[in-house]
C-alpha cells in the first residue's frame, strides 16, 4: 500500500519513476531577480528537506536562475533513493544543428553535474520555424547515446505534439498549465494523450497561490509582489475576472471543508484525477514555508460525484481560457508574467527571407529540391497580393514529415505557409483563400479541423479536393492566397 504520509509514485517508463507531486523551482528565478543569488549548498539543504519527505522529483529550466546548479549540489551528495532532476532547454528559434542541440544538452549536464539528464523537456517559441522538429530528432539521438533518459516537451499544443509523435519522436511527457481556472488541457491534449500514451506534467495547479483560503472573499489585489501571481492573475482575468474566480474558489472551499482538507488539496486533486496527468508541479520558494504536510493531504481523500458537480457549476459561470495549451506564449492574449510577448516573438528569426524576384515583386524560397528543378518560388508578392505555391510537409530538402498522419502534415504545412507569408509582411489574418488537396476521404475531418485551428477566426474562402495521388506520397498539399491590408 502507498504510505499516506508520502506522495504517491508513478512509473512512467522503464527508465523513470517519479513522485506524483513534483517540486517546481521556477521561483528561484523570482527570488534571484534582483541580483542576490541563493548559496548553492544552502539551496541544496532546502531541496534535501523536500526529498526526505518523498518530494524527490525536482523540475527546473535553463532560465530558472541558479536552480540547476542548486539541484546539482543535491545530486552530488548521493544517497538513496536518488533525487530526480527534470530540466528544460528553451533555445531561440534558429537552425538546430546536431552541434547546437548537443551544446544545449551538455550545458544542462554541466550545470547539474551529471552524465545523464533524467528528463530533458524542450520548449519552442515559434512553430513557424520548423527547426523545432530537427531539435527533437537530435534529442532522440542523444537519448539513444545515453545523455538523456527520457524526452519531454513543455507548452506544446495538441497539434504540434501530434506532429512530433507522428514523425517518430519518442516523447514521454508534455508540461502544461492545468488548474481549476485553466482547463484547456482537458480538451484536445487529453484526447491525444489517451490515443498515444503521452502523459502530462501539470503546473500552475494552484494559480500561483491564488487557489487558497487566503484569497477567499478577499478584495481584488492592486499590486502583486511576485512573478507567479502576476502571471496567474492574467489567467483569472481571461477566465472571467475576480468575481468568477471567487465562485470557483468558493466551490473548492466548500469541498475542502467537507473532506477536512485544504483548498490547495482540492485544486490539486482535481487536476491529478485526470487520466492524462502523471504528476502535478507545486512551486517552492526556497527558504520559506515548505507546505509539505498540507500537500500530503492530497492523497488522503477522493472527490466524489457531488464535489465534481459543484465544481462543474462554478466552471459554467467562467469563460474558457482561449486557445490550446502553450498559446499564451505565442499569441494574444499573452498570459505570462511579463504580459505581451509580441516584441519578443517579432525579434525571433524566421526560417525564410524574402528577396527581389527577377520578374518583379518579392519572393520566398524554402529550399525544397523541386523549387529549383521545376523553377518556382514558395511564395510571390506582387503589390498587396501574395500567392503561396502548393506546399507539402517537407522538412529540409526532401524529407516527408509524419507520412501516415494527415492532420499532422496539415499542421506542418500551415506553419510553413505562415512562415512564407511572414517573410513577405503578412499573417494568417491576411489570407483570403486556401485550396487543399488530399488523397483519402477518411482524412477530411482531421485535415479540416487542423485548418480550422489556424483559420477559424479568419474564415478565408476554401476548397478541399480529394485527388488520386500527390507526388512524393504526401497525404496533403495546400496552397494559399493573401491580400495585405493597410
Amino acid at each position: 500500500m502507498t504510505d499516506p504520509r508520502r506522495p504517491a509514485r508513478l512509473r512512467l517508463s522503464d527508465r523513470l519513476e517519479i513522485s506524483q507531486v513534483l517540486t517546481g523551482l521556477w521561483q528561484v528565478a523570482d527570488i534571484e531577480k534582483d541580483g542576490a543569488v541563493i548559496d548553492p549548498e544552502t539551496g541544496a539543504d532546502r531541496l534535501a528537506a523536500y526529498a526526505a519527505r518523498g518530494f524527490d522529483t525536482f523540475d527546473m529550466a535553463d532560465h530558472y536562475g541558479s536552480a540547476e546548479i542548486i539541484a546539482g549540489r543535491l545530486l552530488a551528495r548521493g544517497g538513496a533513493p536518488r533525487p530526480l532532476a527534470f530540466t528544460k532547454w528553451c533555445p531561440a528559434p534558429g537552425p538546430m544543428t546536431p552541434e547546437a542541440v548537443r551544446k544545449g544538452v551538455e550545458e544542462r549536464l554541466s550545470r547539474l553535474g551529471v552524465d545523464r539528464v533524467d528528463l530533458l523537456q524542450f520548449h519552442w517559441w515559434d512553430f513557424r520555424h520548423p527547426a523545432w522538429l530537427d531539435a527533437l530528432h537530435e534529442l532522440a539521438r542523444l537519448r539513444d547515446d545515453g545523455l538523456i533518459a527520457e524526452i519531454g516537451v513543455t507548452n506544446f499544443d495538441a497539434a504540434h505534439l501530434r506532429v512530433a509523435l507522428a514523425d517518430g519522436v519518442p516523447i514521454l511527457t508534455n508540461q502544461v498549465s492545468f488548474s481549476l481556472i485553466d482547463r484547456r488541457a482537458a480538451g484536445p491534449l487529453a484526447a491525444l494523450c489517451a490515443e498515444t500514451g503521452v502523459r502530462l506534467l501539470a503546473y500552475g495547479t494552484l494559480c500561483g497561490g491564488f487557489l487558497s483560503e487566503r484569497w477567499l472573499d478577499a478584495a481584488e489585489p492592486d499590486v502583486l509582489a511576485d512573478w507567479s501571481k502576476m502571471k496567474y492573475r492574467r489567467f483569472i482575468d481571461a477566465a472571467g475576472g475576480w468575481a468568477v474566480f471567487q465562485g470557483v474558489l468558493s466551490a473548492a472551499h466548500r469541498i475542502a471543508r467537507k473532506h477536512g482538507v485544504s483548498v490547495a488539496n482540492v485544486a490539486t486533486r482535481w487536476v491529478l484525477d485526470h487520466a492524462a496527468v502523471a504528476g502535478v508541479i507545486v512551486g517552492a520558494r526556497l527558504g520559506e514555508r515548505m507546505h509539505a504536510d498540507d500537500t500530503l493531504g492530497l492523497f488522503e481523500f477522493a472527490l466524489d460525484a457531488e464535489d465534481r458537480a459543484r465544481l462543474a457549476e462554478a466552471f459554467a459561470a467562467s469563460a474558457p481560457v482561449p486557445g490550446d495549451c502553450g498559446d499564451e506564449y505565442r499569441r494574444p492574449p499573452f498570459l505570462t508574467a511579463s504580459g505581451d510577448l509580441s516584441h519578443h516573438l517579432d525579434a525571433m528569426p524566421l526560417p525564410f527571407q524574402a528577396t527581389d524576384a527577377a520578374a518583379g515583386g518579392r519572393q520566398v524560397l524554402s529550399g525544397a529540391t523541386w523549387e529549383d528543378v521545376a523553377g518556382y518560388a514558395r511564395a510571390r508578392r506582387i503589390g498587396d497580393r501574395i500567392l503561396v505555391s502548393g506546399t507539402t510537409a517537407t522538412a529540409g530538402a526532401d524529407r516527408v514529415v509524419a507520412p501516415d498522419d494527415a492532420a499532422a502534415q496539415t499542421t506542418f504545412v500551415l506553419d510553413k505557409i505562415l512562415a512564407a507569408l511572414a517573410a513577405l509582411g503578412a499573417g494568417a489574418e491576411d489570407v483570403v483563400r486556401t485550396r487543399i488537396y488530399i488523397t483519402d476521404t477518411a482524412d477530411v475531418d482531421a485535415v479540416a479541423r487542423a485548418h480550422g485551428r489556424v483559420f477559424g477566426p479568419v474564415k478565408p474562402a476554401n476548397t478541399l479536393v480529394v485527388v488520386a495521388g500527390l507526388i512524393g506520397g504526401y497525404r496533403v498539399e495546400i496552397e494559399a492566397e493573401a491580400v495585405v491590408g493597410d
